[in-house]
């Protein structure tokens, strides 16, 4: 027994030495792209510069020209695009482990349609540009309501609350295209990125806000890990060690929309990014720890700069936004999901 016992302990020391280089030389990669894609996000464009100058004028230093454009037009876009890409990752980590089900995200389940529903809102309204992360988290609140109100009072199963989500965030975006029809045409063009998702002309006033409500969601999602990984067990086990599961989970989608709808104040209903990025984390660190959760709100980043970049620079078509991008690349992504989980084999299982 004791021969046994030995090298299989030998090996689970091995394998865990193993998931913490690959989540070590992860992190390492996302940081460091993450570091290259911004000072190209810094140095590209109409006035291409030297990197050095470029962070030189970012500090308000050298030609005032250079620090204009980098101050006002380059930085506060390439920063939006990292807080809302971190937003939507974390965000669809929290609801793929949260629901079980790898087709959850804020995108599909209709979150990001409620922000821009109360984003646009507010921008109807008149409201202050620092008010809109307010009306969207507000928006994607309400499509969480909407969510659950058609979907658990009518007892429907995981993967059939995410065909419910669709439809929400189909009827939210309906509704979003109505009311910019229905606005002045002074209005319709600064509320159409909430149709298209684009990080396009933000605000340092706007990038701040977000920003700081984004670090607090994360935070908050950090601390309730620990619940999330008791709710892994099975709402059985997790009651018997004393977590009230409805509670946890009533918090934990909180959580999950709030970052969500954070990311759409920033960018709008920004497609692929929160669905695709756990099962990227997953593939390459494991099974899902608080680790991971960090490391979706890295790879998102990445992966939303880099888009952002693809719409700036390599496309010949100007003014693309980055939503359109992300969009095409989740429409198959989203497609190969759902005939794996509507497949024989993930049904006999359900």
């Amino acid at each position: 027994m004791t021969a046994t016992a030995v090298p299989s302990a030998r090996a689970k020391s091995t394998s865990r030495a193993r998931v913490r280089r690959r989540v070590l030389v992860f992190a390492a990669s996302g940081l460091l792209a993450l570091f290259v894609l911004l000072t190209a996000s810094l140095t590209t464009g109409e006035m291409p510069m030297p990197a050095g100058t470029a962070l030189r004028a970012l500090v308000g230093l050298g030609d005032s020209g250079d620090v204009l454009v980098v101050q006002q037009f380059r930085a506060p876009r390439a920063v939006a695009a990292i807080v809302a890409g971190a937003g939507l990752g974390a965000a669809g980590c929290v609801l793929q482990r949260l629901f079980r089900n790898p087709l959850a995200s804020p995108d599909v389940m209709g979150v990001t349609g409620g922000a821009s529903l109360g984003a646009v809102a507010l921008t109807a309204a008149g409201a202050s540009q620092t008010l809109i992360p307010v009306g969207a988290v507000g928006g994607g609140l309400l499509s969480a309501l909407l969510l659950g109100v058609f979907a658990w009072r009518s007892g429907l199963a995981v993967t059939r609350l995410v065909l419910t989500g669709l439809a929400v965030q189909a009827g939210l975006a309906a509704a979003v295209n109505l009311m910019i029809v229905r606005f002045p045409a002074e209005l319709a063009g600064s509320a159409l990125q909430w149709t298209t998702g684009s990080v396009y002309g933000r605000t340092w006033a706007e990038v701040w806000g977000a920003a700081g409500a984004m670090v607090l969601a994360l935070a908050t999602a950090l601390v309730l890990h620990r619940r999330l990984a008791v709710l892994d067990l099975g709402d059985e086990s997790a009651g018997a060690l004393g977590l009230r599961t409805s509670g946890a989970r009533l918090q934990l989608l909180f959580i999950a929309v709030a970052l969500a709808s954070l990311a759409a104040s920033l960018a709008g209903p920004v497609t692929f990014v929160a669905l695709a990025v756990p099962h990227l984390v997953r593939f390459v660190t494991g099974p899902p720890t608080a680790v991971s959760l960090g490391l979706a709100g890295l790879t998102g980043a990445v992966l939303l700069l880099a888009s952002d970049l693809v719409v700036q620079h390599l496309l010949p078509i100007e003014g693309l936004p980055v939503g359109a991008v992300t969009a095409t690349l989740g429409a198959p992504w989203l497609l190969v999901l759902m005939f794996r989980q509507s497949s024989p084999v993930q049904r006999s299982h359900a």
